[in-house]
């Protein structure tokens, strides 16, 4: 994968998706996001994990994902524990307790 060339004009770039996740360069900095922590990348089109936004300096954008980030997540990821919803949630049915009457 051909990537762009670091420089002032560029606050953002995937550098490499590889099968075990995803190389990022934000800010000067390069960070890994690997699909154990941040699932929701895995198993996606290059091309919308290639479109990401750099929104007010901080927050990173995946608009075809909806995804949100913020570049503290990747600094300091034992701050915000990895929460993830699925759209299929499994439903347990509980046995009715059976209340004795008085």
């Amino acid at each position: 994968m051909k990537s762009l060339k670091h420089g002032k004009g560029i606050s953002v770039t995937i550098e490499n998706i590889t099968p075990f996740g995803i190389w990022l360069y934000v800010k000067e900095k390069e960070y890994f996001l690997s699909y154990k922590d941040y699932p929701y990348f895995q198993d996606q089109t290059l091309s919308s994990i290639q479109h990401v936004q750099l929104l007010h300096g901080y927050h990173l954008y995946w608009p075809d994902l909806d995804v949100d980030l913020e570049i503290d997540n990747l600094e300091n990821p034992e701050k915000y524990p990895l929460k993830f919803e699925s759209k299929n949630p499994l439903t347990s049915k509980t046995p009715k307790r059976r209340v004795a009457a008085s």
